[in-house]
């Protein structure tokens, strides 16, 4: 079908609305753009070339968003967003959001754009988010394990925990697929807990605080019943998680933190929470309440 030069306008502005401003030649064209539709748009610059059959519509810059976009759609089907952009988008990292990168079939040189080749893409490994094909959460983790410090990619393990409820179980169903990928056993350390790692300022203050009580370390972001907890002393039976409001302030955060509780009285240990404030602002009340539940490093 053949649209009126009048309407083309309307259909390109519905196609984009959906997909972050961004269109590709070849959907235009199954929508009944003719080619002679798309060369006048692009010669008065309604549309923007961004990558070879790919146009951004509209003369505002481009959202981090619409450029993931267009280098994903660029690579062809099937392709992903993957490694830092995919955790940048997950939320799973910070900072400046870093270039397209992309794993794909085919290998292309795109301005811009990092892609990878691969042999193969499987369905289980992709997912959306924001509208843009991108690695699943799992999947990320294993490609940031590449490119990470041990300590960020501890962070984005928690992230992911928190955030999507991501389980070792299926990081390790990706690391099956891909074994040979580098960074695989300090991402395995992180996820079963065989690495000592703090994942947050509140965490390192938290320990400096024990530091100075002369109390015992306890074992950090180790796995304890079905989820990953703060600090735990196993022999002593004691829990405590530390509650900053930008891991614990979403409902979804909420509800793991009360089935933590749980599951820390069930496996009979004593339970503790402190906030940014006990940890920071006034320790002494909770240095106290310390000093009854473990013994001190010089009293053992």
């Amino acid at each position: 079908m053949r649209h009126r030069d009048g309407s083309v306008d309307r259909l390109i502005a519905e196609i984009a609305s959906s997909s972050q401003g961004v269109v590709a030649r070849r959907t235009l064209l199954a929508n009944g753009v003719s080619p002679a539709q798309l060369r006048s748009r692009l010669k008065r610059g309604s549309l923007i070339a961004v990558h070879p059959g790919i146009y951004r519509v509209g003369h505002q810059a481009p959202s981090v968003e619409a450029s993931y976009l267009a280098a994903v759609l660029a690579c062809g089907d099937g392709a992903l967003l993957a490694a830092r952009p995919a955790g940048h988008l997950w939320g799973l990292i910070k900072g400046t959001p870093p270039r397209p990168e992309v794993i794909a079939l085919v290998k292309l040189r795109l301005a811009g754009v990092t892609t990878h080749r691969v042999r193969r893409l499987y369905a289980q490994d992709a997912a959306r988010r924001r509208g843009i094909p991108v690695t699943a959460v799992p999947r990320t983790l294993v490609d940031l394990a590449c490119v990470l410090s041990e300590r960020l990619l501890a962070r984005a393990c928690h992230e992911a925990e928190v955030r999507y409820d991501v389980t070792p179980a299926q990081v390790e169903e990706v690391l099956e697929r891909l074994p040979t990928r580098r960074g695989v056993g300090a991402l395995r350390r992180i996820l079963h807990g065989d690495l000592p790692v703090t994942i947050s300022t509140l965490e390192d203050r938290f320990l400096a605080v024990l530091a100075q009580e002369d109390l015992p370390m306890p074992e950090t972001n180790r796995p304890a019943g079905g989820h990953r907890v703060d600090c735990r002393w196993p022999d002593l039976r004691v829990t405590v998680e530390l509650d900053g409001y930008r891991y614990h302030g979403t409902r979804h955060a909420w509800e793991i933190d009360r089935r933590r509780e749980r599951e820390a009285y069930a496996r009979g240990d004593q339970f503790r929470r402190y906030t940014w404030g006990d940890v920071f602002e006034d320790p002494q009340l909770m240095a106290a309440e310390l000093h009854t539940l473990l013994p001190s490093r010089r009293a053992a």
